[in-house]
């Protein structure tokens, strides 16, 4: 038998494993890990067999994970992104420094950008390069050093910083509000309301949002993307009313690109974060970007 020095399982099942509790599916995991679906479950099994125990309770739609694997998926995913963090930093030793930050598409595309000139402008010896991504488990590359996420500010394993609090309300283009001017939710629900299909279940859709004003009754007319920047491109076409993140559509409103519908508005429950790996010493230019990511989201825009 081979004796390892920490009495370890396999690495390769243990990186197989991780990969599948990060994916929360196997087939996720095989098409990452390059291999098949059937193979990442025969390693599984044997991980399961060497521990004793059973780390996925096998559902209808896929595999939840056990207590015993959410505590080794949690202990996998600090390890995993800590040696990441320090291979990186040894392979680029003595090179430019450079940080990774992840975002939604949508925070990333009218808010981050726009601004993201401000600091190159002052840090030009940092490269920033970026995850965007819509599935927030994608965020968790271990090669994302930053992450903005909305939500209540606790996250496993990670440490976080609030950015800023947010509010919601109905945006459309010019032309549609002359031809619909109303201040009425229930006159709102009969026009074409233009609804983001996330896997997101912290974003806020209109079903959510009426439902924080009290409104029992539901759109009889919705248009669903899967991208929300797509949706503000149809609200801008005069195509329906979306639901307008205040400072993500802010901008658009003072090129008159949006305009508001009515005067119905909400507080978002939760709040945008920076977040990165706790347990892990951010390097100089993680620093640099998270605290002007901080600067800037207090600087404009209230």
């Amino acid at each position: 038998m081979v004796r390892r020095h920490y009495a370890l399982p396999s690495l390769n099942m243990l990186a197989v494993f991780e990969a599948a509790a990060r994916h929360l599916s196997f087939k996720d995991a095989a098409r990452e890990l390059n291999v098949t679906p059937g193979a990442v479950s025969r390693q599984i099994k044997a991980l399961e067999t060497d521990l004793g125990d059973a780390l996925f309770d096998r559902v209808h739609r896929g595999v939840c994970l056990t207590d015993a694997g959410d505590m080794l998926y949690a202990t996998l995913r600090e390890s995993f992104t800590q040696i990441s963090a320090n291979v990186r930093a040894i392979r680029t030793k003595d090179r430019e420094a450079s940080v990774t930050v992840g975002a939604t598409t949508a925070f990333a595309s009218l808010w981050l950008m726009p601004r993201l000139g401000d600091f190159w402008r002052s840090h030009q010896e940092i490269t920033v390069n970026h995850l965007i991504s819509d599935d927030p488990r994608e965020l968790n590359a271990a090669q994302v050093d930053l992450r903005i996420r909305y939500g209540n500010g606790r996250w496993p394993g990670e440490t976080a910083d609030l950015l800023f609090e947010d509010s919601l309300y109905p945006v459309c283009g010019p032309e549609f509000l002359e031809r619909h001017n109303t201040d009425t939710i229930d006159k709102l629900l009969d026009l074409p309301l233009l609804q983001l299909d996330t896997t997101d279940i912290s974003w806020i859709d209109w079903p959510g949002w009426l439902d924080r004003l009290g409104v029992v009754a539901r759109p009889r007319r919705a248009r669903s993307f899967t991208n929300y920047v797509v949706a503000l491109q149809a609200a801008q076409d005069n195509q329906g009313v979306a639901l307008g993140w205040h400072r993500l559509v802010e901008p658009l409103i003072s090129q008159g690109r949006l305009v508001r519908f009515g005067t119905a508005e909400i507080t978002a429950p939760d709040a945008f974060y920076v977040t990165w790996s706790a347990g892990r010493d951010l390097p100089p230019a993680s620093i640099a970007l998270k605290d002007w990511l901080t600067f800037q989201s207090t600087a404009f825009f209230s």
